[in-house]
């Protein structure tokens, strides 16, 4: 199975062009290396996809015919992501909502970075 329909089939991404698009924009990668969507997994492969700041990774156990339900992803992939890696996610995660309730969507604007360095300078 090619690797855009596996994380699409996997529940890894929603839809069959966002899991295209990731794979050419080089945030997906296959036994530590890039490749193009044609490329063929097979069980016991590993699939790292990047999640910034971090590269999530997972171990093929078995290939599905189509897209599966939830609970039976668990039979399909494992995630084996290190608890410090999935730790400092989540903390970005909360950082970004955190900012958000605040106001904050991102990059400050022009007129922004204006205030803040003049607060800064103050």
């Amino acid at each position: 199975m090619r690797i855009d329909k596996y994380i699409w089939c996997v529940r890894l991404v929603k839809t069959r062009s966002l899991a295209s698009k990731l794979v050419s924009d080089e945030k997906i990668k296959l036994n530590e290396a890039f490749v193009k969507s044609s490329k063929t997994v097979k069980a016991g492969n590993i699939v790292a996809m990047k999640e910034i700041p971090i590269w999530r990774t997972f171990k093929i156990l078995d290939i599905p015919k189509s897209r599966v339900g939830a609970p039976l992803v668990k039979d399909l992939i494992v995630e084996t992501t290190s608890e410090e890696d999935m730790a400092m996610l989540e903390e970005v995660r909360e950082t970004n909502r955190q900012n958000l309730q605040f106001g904050i969507k991102g990059r400050p604007t022009k007129k922004n970075r204006r205030n803040l360095d003049g607060f800064k300078h103050s």
